[in-house]
């Protein structure tokens, strides 16, 4: 079965699909980008901001589903630049403890709105 997850503690989809999808017990979140759900804005122009603001949005939709930080299995994480990579895996890591999560991470040309950076993730119920 799926469900459709949504909050509006974290940033609306700005396009045809939704912040994040439950099937069976996996939630798998759209990419999430910096963007500040309380003024639909995008943070800064700051690696350490931006990265921090889209795992906020992470964070939120998870625990909108019952879910959390602790049971992501996977995270793909995309950057503008792979020069930004180090100040990212900093901020990244304060939002896990223990064991983390499966990654990839690559450069790509471009984000949606010249985001620096866009997460997403799957996570267990």
């Amino acid at each position: 079965m799926k469900k459709v997850i949504a909050t509006s503690k974290a940033p609306g989809a700005i396009g045809p699909y939704s912040q994040a999808i439950m099937a069976g017990n996996l939630i798998y979140t759209s990419g999430q980008l910096p963007i500040d759900p309380e003024t639909g804005e995008m943070v800064g122009n700051d690696i350490v901001l931006q990265t921090r603001m889209s795992l906020k949005n992470v964070k939120a939709i998870l625990e909108e589903a019952g879910s959390s930080m602790d049971k992501i299995v996977k995270t793909t994480v995309y950057l503008s630049d792979m020069a930004n990579f180090g100040k990212m895996n900093e901020v990244y890591k304060e939002f896990f403890s223990g064991d983390y999560p499966a990654r990839s991470a690559f450069q790509v040309a471009r984000l949606p709105k010249d985001a620096l950076v866009e997460i997403e993730v799957v996570a267990i119920v």
